[in-house]
């Protein structure tokens, strides 16, 4: 199917030939049409299935058709559309696309996030953009410069929303929300729709329509596997993975900002330049080094989390998870940074015991066990215990409907045999009390005159007669 049937106009489709886009990826198909037509949207999508794309061209679509129809009347410099990103670097990507994508359109589109001057960003938004992407923080400190107006507003998109609430914006998010227009159209696009996003979502996109792109990574795509190794030899390991197989470049992905320094320094004593980004440095640091990886200059790119979405590149080969990530859903936002638009991608774990319930937590969600590789003189001292997907429900793994033994059961409770009647006395069961004997005892236990506590004898003899020690008073 080509982008022209799916209701794109020539100029956008001209953009699409010129970027070398010749049929959309199945989130693009499913999703365009959806929200050219005016509906709210819930997607679920992992990084590298053309996400971006599917929200961006229909938006651009709308907008552009919206400032030639000459009977709607629009305020000239206000924002039309709102895309609200987690980090930096993912707001940058978007803007790019936007440019790339509106490149025949006559329409004008910002990123804005914190890090840098605020001052050209201000200039910017007071002249007028039509399109804006914004992480939420710079978003509100603009909002309350009144260096943007929502009135004009008429779409939405909360992009990345697990990672925006990973990183706690909920209440950002909501403030946001709560200061747009109520008409508008909501779109939401997450890698996972996990409880915390499908809340999010009753408030935020409402009546909306949901599409759902399988979360599973495909093996025909990206080469999934792991080693297992003791954390002392992972450097070392690392170092010869490199040398022996002169990696074009690798992305690798490691927990902390102090493990990022430390792996660059072992590196470079072994004769390998690598670069570290970390929300340690600063932003235009950060996004030099990434400038650097896009073109090739550097090779090798350890990165913490920060990177894991932001990051763009289409033809990036091999990733490698030094630290399993937690939580599992961040391992598919790594590695999708690799086998993107079909092509053939690789990565790689390296596994340590201490790893082993993120292992194993992972594999749950991708519904299969990932490949193990031994590699000669590396084997852990303590051996990787063996994956355990027992008790994962078949229909979660092969696609049937879980057999009787499957389902989830609850243990029967014993009934509960009625008191027999004590001798001599007839068994009558319980009566619910009536409206009048309900009303008379909630109008008897607020009356404090007929409070009768004092009148028991086991309460005289702890508290006194209370009453008679006032009158004393």
């Amino acid at each position: 199917m080509p982008f022209s049937t799916l209701g794109l106009s020539q100029p956008i489709l001209l953009a699409l030939e010129e970027l070398g886009y010749q049929t959309p990826t199945p989130i693009q198909e499913k999703a365009i049409p959806v929200i050219l037509e005016g509906h709210n949207l819930i997607a679920a999508a992992q990084t590298g299935t053309g996400k971006t794309a599917s929200f961006v061209l229909p938006l651009l679509e709308l907008i552009n058709n919206t400032s030639l129809d000459n009977t709607v009347k629009v305020r000239p410099k206000r924002i039309r559309a709102l895309i609200l990103t987690p980090t930096r670097e993912l707001a940058v990507q978007v803007a790019e696309n936007i440019e790339q994508y509106s490149k025949h359109l006559s329409l004008t589109s910002l990123a804005i996030y914190g890090g840098v001057d605020a001052a050209p960003h201000k200039k910017r938004l007071i002249e007028g953009v039509d399109i804006l992407v914004a992480t939420p923080g710079r978003l509100l400190d603009m909002y309350t410069q009144r260096a943007v107006h929502f009135d004009e507003l008429t779409h939405l998109v909360l992009d990345e929303a697990d990672r925006m609430l990973d990183m706690g914006f909920i209440e950002d998010i909501n403030k946001i929300i709560d200061k747009l227009p109520q008409e508008r159209q909501n779109l939401l696009f997450s890698a996972t729709l996990s409880p915390q996003v499908r809340f999010l979502a009753k408030t935020a996109v409402q009546h909306a329509k949901e599409i759902a792109i399988s979360a599973k990574v495909g093996k025909p795509k990206i080469e999934q596997w792991l080693t297992a190794v003791d954390k002392e030899k992972k450097s070392a390991l690392i170092s010869q993975l490199i040398k022996e197989n002169d990696w074009p470049q690798a992305l690798i992905f490691i927990e902390t900002k102090h493990g990022a320094a430390k792996l660059v320094s072992q590196l470079e004593k072994r004769d390998i330049q690598a670069e570290a980004i970390h929300s340690g440095r600063s932003q235009a640091s950060r996004e030099q080094v990434l400038a650097d990886f896009k073109s090739g200059k550097v090779r090798y790119l350890v990165a913490t989390g920060i990177a894991s979405r932001g990051l763009d590149i289409d033809d990036l080969a091999r990733v490698v998870n030094y630290d399993l990530p937690f939580p599992p859903e961040d391992y598919v936002h790594r590695i999708g940074r690799t086998g993107r638009a079909g092509a053939q991608g690789e990565a790689i774990s390296f596994v340590s015991n201490d790893d082993f319930k993120n292992l194993c937590a992972i594999e749950r969600l991708l519904g299969h066990e990932i490949e193990r590789r031994v590699i000669a003189g590396f084997e852990p001292k303590r051996p990787l215990p063996a994956s355990n997907l027992s008790f994962v429900p078949a229909h979660k793994r092969d696609g049937h409907q879980p057999r009787t033994s499957e389902r989830h059961t609850t243990k029967a409770r014993t009934p509960v045999k009625p008191k027999a009647p004590r001798e001599g006395v007839p068994f009558e069961p319980r009566q619910g009390r009536s409206a009048e004997q309900t009303q008379g005892r909630t109008q008897k236990s607020r009356d404090p005159s007929s409070n009768t506590g004092n009148s028991n004898p086991i309460n005289q003899a702890i508290w006194g007669n209370r009453d008679s020690k006032t009158d004393k008073k």
